[in-house]
């Protein structure tokens, strides 16, 4: 009997994956992050992104659901989004 291979991961690609992106609302937020998802993925359509200010209107989530093709894109993505100034959180 062969022993199952480890995954790196439980995703099986490629595959849908939604990213949810918190940052302060401000006039580029959204424009921004859209720019580095399609950098990630270009095949991303910016049309099925979907936002929600807080209570307040202080801050902005952006579902950004994307077809990723490996895990190494989703960490790239990550990794930039998580870098930069404007955003939170991600999720």
């Amino acid at each position: 009997m062969t022993e199952p291979t480890p995954r790196d991961t439980l995703l099986e690609f490629p595959c849908d994956f939604p990213l949810k992106i918190m940052g302060a609302q401000t006039d580029s937020f959204a424009q921004t992050i859209l720019e580095v998802v399609s950098r990630h993925a270009p095949d991303f359509d910016p049309g099925t992104v979907q936002m929600r200010a807080s209570s307040k209107g202080n801050y902005l989530s952006l579902t950004c659901t994307l077809h990723a093709h490996s895990q190494q894109q989703l960490d790239d993505l990550y990794r930039e989004l998580s870098a930069h100034p404007l955003v939170k959180v991600v999720l």
